[in-house]
């Protein structure tokens, strides 16, 4: 998307995104900055009082106030939108998670070809009557989506699976794998964040990064961390991140678990981890496993859409367990905490990883690929590969 020979202007995309905060945040943040870098006309419409506004950089950034979850101010909402749609003037429209998802095509209807990415669809984060209304509502939406992207083939059958119809294509998320890089000294790491006592330091350590909700299981990992520690007295567990869930999650927690409250750069508490983990009870790709292994940390997960495909195949056995399964994640933390050898060397092949397949900018030119098609300016055999 680039601009053509004969000079005009390139297309202009126009991102918008709620939530403002967390992985989706992240995700949209390297995305965005990779796109701008890629030379595409990229703007970002967003809360301003998020992260995301704060971290997009070069990127013209278009406040737009909305809250996390649909509520009374919802059509409010999408008018405000659908005004700085005409006033931005975008080529395409990309939006991101359930809430921008159902704005961005409520506003535009079409109008404008639209590229709805759920980042873990919304009808699996609530039960009976409201999540039957959220299958419906994407079923209806469906037809203002020119494309639905997701980043896992789990996540695309699951909105099959929904009776979601329309073109989709995968595309996995990336991470800056600049940015997240293996520690000189974890233990130097581990002593800057929690204390200067190396003996302190040299505690086993697992941490988990992620907003403190249900959707992240820091409840089964809490359930999981007594048995822990039973088994490995001395080891010690890190939150980090903030939500709604904090209070009742420090009512659970075991003495040798800190709550580190958020972090804008994460990449310190993956550095200083023997073990990431990150226990949820859904997901589209998490991005918080991608950046771990990019550390070169070796992780635990449970077994949502997207977990396996963001692993080396050889480490499902030893980095997956079931949702909802506490003694399974238990058994899984404590082995690889007893065995350095095996962290270190599932570390490396990690980061290996991450460096051939999650590489952010990888992502940017697969999301482009799909703009052009979208556009009409992609070859013909990349639009015969690209949609099921």
């Amino acid at each position: 998307m680039r601009p053509p020979s004969n000079s005009s202007p390139a297309p202009r995309v126009l991102h918008i995104s709620q939530p403002a905060d967390g992985g989706v945040a992240r995700v949209v943040t390297d995305l965005v900055r990779a796109q701008r870098a890629a030379g595409l006309d990229v703007r970002l419409a967003c809360p301003g009082d998020g992260t995301l506004a704060r971290s997009a950089g070069p990127v013209p950034v278009h406040t737009w106030a909305a809250a996390r979850s649909p509520g009374p101010g919802l059509w409010s909402e999408v008018r405000d939108l659908a005004r700085l749609v005409d006033a931005v003037r975008p080529t395409l429209v990309h939006a991101h998670s359930a809430k921008a998802g159902l704005a961005a095509r409520a506003a535009v209807r079409g109008r404008v070809p639209t590229v709805f990415q759920p980042h873990a669809w919304s009808f699996e984060a609530v039960d009976g009557g409201v999540a039957l209304l959220a299958r419906a509502w994407e079923r209806h939406a469906a037809r203002w989506t020119a494309r639905t992207l997701c980043v896992s083939e789990a996540e695309r059958e699951t909105g099959r699976r929904a009776g979601i119809t329309g073109p989709f294509s995968v595309v996995p998320n990336g991470i800056d794998p600049e940015r997240f890089v293996p520690a000189d000294d974890p233990y130097e790491a581990r002593a800057r964040l929690l204390a200067p006592d190396r003996s302190v330091a040299r505690a086993p350590l697992v941490v988990c990064v992620g907003r403190l909700c249900r959707q992240k299981g820091q409840d089964v990992l809490l359930r999981a961390w007594s048995e822990v520690v039973a088994r490995l007295p001395g080891a010690r567990l890190v939150l980090v991140g903030d939500g709604p869930d904090a209070a009742a999650l420090r009512g659970l927690a075991h003495p040798s678990v800190t709550f580190a409250g958020a972090a804008e750069d994460t990449a310190p508490w993956y550095q200083a981890a023997d073990v990431v983990v990150l226990p949820s009870r859904w997901e589209g790709m998490a991005l918080a496993p991608l950046e771990a292994m990019a550390c070169a940390r070796t992780v635990v997960l449970t077994d949502v859409d997207g977990a396996r495909e963001s692993l080396p195949a050889a480490h499902h056995d030893r980095a997956l367990v079931p949702p909802e399964a506490p003694a399974s994640l238990a058994t899984a933390l404590t082995a690889l905490l007893r065995d350095p050898v095996l962290r270190d060397r599932l570390g490396r092949e990690g980061r290996a990883h991450i460096l051939d397949h999650h590489d952010v900018r990888r992502t940017a030119a697969a999301v482009e690929a799909v703009y052009r098609e979208l556009l009409g300016t992609a070859p013909t055999e990349h639009r015969e590969c690209s949609t099921t």
